[in-house]
């Protein structure tokens, strides 16, 4: 019978049913034997980090009467969120390229129509001309379009306005005014002008509403989630830096609970599975001077590598030169480490390491779950991915 996966968790867990509980689920969905690793009674005291963590003062300006979608033509506010956090969403001032990207677009797409169904009578060169420099004139007046270099939001916002052309156009066809009359109307400004103009806006409208939706979800998870989460992950980094002997004895206590002669020599190597710190404290005991021995490990969401390019753990390891990656002694035979994109913690580590048998650690990009929100770093537990590939791992893949 094999022995069991010893599982380390992370930062800020400070509930030791919850996290057996979790275990025993990741056990079910592995088909492996899994024993809880809690530390988290020895991590920093996180009841009062939020006295430390900026809030948001006053109301959104969006709440305001008049502001918002409503507010005639022009723009939403980017007070919506954050003021500075919408205006980071964008560039700061017109970009020399916009206009031409977006002129580009639009005669790219009367020159499509025109070969697919044939503008047969539609905008000559110098109308096409005329209506460009008219929305060239009009183009810094908008709030948010002028601001982007999303090379698609130009690309499309062209494409829309090409599409008002082409749409003057079929008025035209079906008997419905002329050029002419589109272009010279009431107070000298012609329908087509007034067409364009609104298509314009309706557009810088519809990308500030884009960006202050960014922006406020953003905002939420800055202030929910993304905040308080990273002040407890920096607690609990600094306690480990302060009582790393203690955590790691607390780590051999655990072992040392099912058998004392695990990890202690190659002949009786552990399996171990280690969320976010958890793994660094793994791969800190399988190098260390007196190692555990450790025949496979896998961690999810973790910072091992980021922490030794940044500060050199010791033990067996050399300091990471910037050349070639670090050779790991023996004691740790094989590592399959798994990071989700969204996961501001998670770090890769083949850049940094290498396995004693000239192999590298395996780097698994875990698929984001929409489910997961912005704040990833905990959705490793529930994911089928991270059992299956916890495992593949354990079963020697």
């Amino acid at each position: 019978m094999d022995d069991p996966v010893f599982v380390i968790h992370g930062v800020a867990n400070r509930d030791q049913p919850g996290f057996a509980a979790a275990v025993a689920d990741l056990q079910a969905a592995s088909g492996h034997d899994m024993v809880p690793v809690y530390w988290g009674d020895l991590g920093a005291d996180d009841r009062f980090v939020t006295a430390a963590i900026p809030t948001r003062t006053g109301a959104p300006s969006s709440a305001r009467k008049g502001d918002g979608l409503r507010a005639g033509d022009g723009p939403p506010d980017a007070t919506g969120p954050e003021p500075w956090l919408a205006s980071a969403l964008v560039a700061d001032t017109l970009a020399s390229d916009q206009w031409p990207r977006v002129e580009t677009a639009v005669r790219e797409r009367l020159a499509d129509e025109d070969s697919d169904s044939g503008l047969r009578d539609g905008p000559h060169h110098s109308d096409v001309d005329e209506f460009l420099e008219y929305l060239a004139e009009e183009w810094p007046r908008t709030r948010w379009l002028r601001r982007t270099d999303d090379p698609v939001l130009l690309l499309e916002t062209g494409r829309s306005l090409a599409e008002a052309l082409i749409e003057a156009d079929d008025l035209r066809a079906d008997g419905i005014g002329s050029y002419d009359g589109l272009r010279a109307g009431d107070e000298d400004e012609g329908r087509l002008r007034r067409m364009l103009r609104n298509r314009l806006r309706d557009l810088d409208r519809v990308a500030g509403a884009a960006i202050q939706a960014a922006a406020g979800r953003l905002n939420c998870a800055l202030r929910t989630e993304f905040g308080p989460a990273t002040t407890r992950f920096l607690g609990d980094v600094l306690v480990y830096q302060r009582h790393r002997d203690a955590i790691h004895a607390r780590v051999r206590q655990s072992i040392d609970s099912v058998d004392p002669a695990l990890g202690r020599t190659p002949d009786r190597p552990v399996r171990v599975v280690a969320h976010s710190l958890g793994g660094v404290i793994a791969v800190d005991m399988a190098t260390a001077a007196d190692p555990l021995w450790t025949s496979s490990l896998v961690t999810f969401g973790s910072q091992a590598a980021f922490f030794h390019a940044c500060d050199p753990r010791g033990g067996q390891i050399l300091p990471y030169s910037g050349g070639r990656p670090v050779v790991l002694p023996a004691s740790l035979a094989r590592w399959t480490n798994l990071w989700e994109p969204l996961d501001m913690l998670a770090f890769v580590a083949a850049g940094v390491f290498r396995l004693h048998d000239g192999s590298s650690p395996v780097d698994v990009s875990v698929p984001h779950a929409a489910s997961s929100g912005m704040w990833t770093h905990s959705s490793y537990w529930g994911m089928p991915f991270v059992a299956s590939e916890i495992s593949t791992a354990m079963n020697g893949g």
